[in-house]
């Protein structure tokens, strides 16, 4: 098969616009593309792999009925966070939970198996590039400014943190997600500002992150893909935004901005200290003009940057996929 007949997979959930919009540039591409999500497996999705001694890798098929794509000819894996799989009602528990684990295991190693094949990213590592506490560790030593930090659950050390800091402080999850308050209802956990003097007792009953309150003239959503850099701007016009922009989308002005040539030398380096190709980049800007990194989501959102502001963030995609770095 020719390179351009191999089909890029693309690993997502039904309704997600980035993997849309990669799907359509790999389209204009005249990219074969086969898209299914992990939930599809294993009711709706078949997945055969064979491996034999002396043989280079795993042969086998995927196909969701509509289409079929041999595991050898697989050109690129853009795994986009897909649903897990879903096993049928008929199967009781405890037998249901441990047959979507081992189909949840299959589909996702078997598929990492692949010989030589590229990915966005691959889940193994965007797991380990995903904790906090450690990319603050891996920015420093990739060359990116970070703010001073202090995760405990201890009031005593926090007071000791706040009198070094002597400014303002927040507080942010050390875990991404949503709190499940019922009803259906999922809060997120936003990052806010925090008070020392109303640190007490209650700091005992769990981890806390706290950091210094960075000063921002602006923020930056920075997307990193393969060898392109890309840079969003986010100027905030409300304290709620300033805090956690992602609380507050109706006080936003977007716009791009050039990434230094030492950030983005730094944001590569730390791509490949964790063996990615995929991150979305929190940066503040400070009215001074230097560049503090927040954090990094291996498998963050950057549709809306692009729809914002013009970035061609999923022709970069494709392009990665398709083989091209730069």
């Amino acid at each position: 098969m020719t390179a351009a007949a191999r089909p890029v997979l693309v690993v997502a959930e039904q309704l997600d616009a980035a993997a849309d919009m990669v799907v359509d540039q790999l389209n204009q591409r005249d990219v074969p593309v086969m898209r299914f999500d992990v939930a599809q497996f294993p009711q709706q999705l078949t997945l055969t792999g064979t491996h034999l001694p002396q043989e280079p890798g795993w042969t086998g098929i995927i196909d969701d009925r509509r289409r079929t794509a041999r595991l050898e000819d697989v050109r690129a894996v853009y795994w986009r966070r897909p649903a897990r799989p879903q096993i049928a009602d008929t199967v009781p528990e405890p037998y249901a939970t441990w047959a979507k684990n081992q189909a949840d295991a299959a589909i996702l190693n078997l598929l990492a198996a692949l010989p030589g094949v590229p990915w966005l990213n691959n889940p193994h590592a965007d797991r380990i590039a995903a904790h906090k506490p450690q990319q603050l560790v891996a920015a420093t030593r990739c060359g990116m400014t970070v703010p001073r930090s202090i995760i405990t659950n201890s009031p005593e050390a926090a007071r000791a943190f706040a009198k070094d800091v002597d400014g303002p402080l927040i507080c942010k999850p050390i875990l991404g997600g949503r709190l499940d308050v019922g009803a259906e209802r999922r809060l997120m956990v936003a990052t806010h500002r925090v008070d020392p003097a109303d640190f007490d007792d209650s700091i005992c009953t769990t981890a806390h992150y706290f950091q210094e309150d960075i000063p921002k003239a602006y923020e930056v959503r920075l997307i990193a893909v393969g060898g392109h850099i890309f840079g969003g701007k986010l100027t905030t016009t409300s304290e709620a935004a300033g805090t956690d922009w992602r609380t507050d989308y109706d006080h936003i002005e977007y716009d791009t901005v050039d990434v230094p040539g030492y950030t983005a030398t730094a944001v590569r380096r730390f791509l490949a200290y964790y063996g990615i190709a995929f991150g979305a980049f929190d940066f503040a800007v400070t009215p001074t003009g230097r560049w503090v990194f927040f954090e990094n989501n291996p498998a963050g959102t950057w549709g809306w940057v692009e729809n914002r502001t013009g970035l061609p963030i999923a022709a970069a995609h494709a392009k990665y996929l398709m083989g091209a770095t730069t």
